[in-house]
């Protein structure tokens, strides 16, 4: 059974830093690429980064460029998001993605994790 779990979200202030993880199991982790999406209350789910097979490879949504960063650790079966110069629009249910390929487009991925909040205060 595949299973993605994703961890360190919280209350940060505007400005600020988190670092989320989305531990995998179930399913051979270097196989797969891996996304981040987020859902803010009212809107759809958003793509915000990607990370191919190998970690050589990386997209990122503009609104997010520059301040986040995607990352893998294939050994570990996990990957982070780190996310700096938080902004209140960031809030958002952050989820962690596993599909065949890096992409910025949902449906795409097979697997998704149950999400973590992340709640950036002005």
């Amino acid at each position: 059974q595949v299973r993605l779990v994703e961890s360190g979200g919280g209350l940060v202030p505007a400005g600020g830093s988190l670092r989320l993880s989305c531990a995998a199991s179930g399913l051979t982790f270097s196989g797969y690429g891996m996304g981040w999406f987020r859902q803010a209350p009212g809107k759809e789910r958003e793509f915000v980064a990607a990370i191919n097979q190998s970690g050589g490879s990386t997209i990122y949504a503009d609104a997010v460029k520059g301040r986040f960063t995607i990352s893998r650790d294939n050994p570990k079966n996990t990957v982070y998001l780190q996310m700096n110069a938080l902004k209140p629009e960031d809030t958002a249910v952050y989820y962690c993605a596993a599909g065949r390929m890096a992409h910025v487009y949902a449906p795409n991925y097979n697997f998704w994790g149950q999400g973590t909040q992340v709640t950036v205060s002005s």
